[in-house]
């Protein structure tokens, strides 16, 4: 398979996740803060955790990409830079902070699909799994691929939840955001 040819499919899942992650965020935020933090028997627990969960993770990997620990730094709600324990661990527990800190990561993520060409796509990454306690080497292309499907599943996990208590996200088809936003480089 050609790793340039990823380029233009992984600027439509940097602007489909974005485009995603606004709407499930905006439904959160009707929701209490107990509502959102509430056991929901997701792999991490709450609504809040999910998100929490989901941006301590695509840091994790925007670092092992980038190779820049200092831009994707982890921080808590006063901007201070944390050590990453675990990946439960709570990075905001500020509810706004936490949009935000998604908002500002989601154009950190598009602006750098841009700069990506084929040359950098093939290269090997080697990459430490938290969860598994090991090292990693695998095609870059192949470890963006899974960057996005792991936000597309979790994320799906916060729509049913969300469905469940009445706060539906609406449409939420690749296809469909593809089809009504025309070309990715516009």
């Amino acid at each position: 398979m050609l790793p340039g040819m990823y380029n233009d499919q992984f600027r439509w899942l940097a602007k489909y996740n974005a485009w995603m992650n606004r709407k499930v965020f905006a439904r959160s935020s009707e929701l209490t803060e107990p509502e959102r933090r509430k056991d929901r028997g997701t792999a991490w627990r709450s609504v809040h955790g999910t998100l929490n969960y989901l941006l301590l993770v695509d840091k994790a990997w925007m670092m092992r990409f980038t190779g820049d620990d200092q831009r994707y730094a982890f921080r808590n709600d006063q901007r201070e830079q944390v050590k990453i324990r675990s990946l439960d661990q709570e990075l905001h527990a500020d509810f706004d902070v936490l949009r935000r800190e998604r908002e500002r990561l989601d154009e950190a993520i598009e602006l750098w699909l841009l700069g990506l060409d084929a040359a950098t796509l093939d290269k090997e990454l080697r990459w430490y799994s938290l969860s598994r306690k090991r090292e990693y080497t695998q095609p870059m292309w192949s470890a963006i691929v899974h960057f996005f499907n792991h936000q597309t599943h979790h994320r799906g996990q916060l729509i049913a939840v969300l469905t469940q208590l009445g706060k539906e996200v609406g449409v939420s088809d690749l296809g469909v955001f593809i089809a009504e936003q025309g070309k990715v480089s516009e």
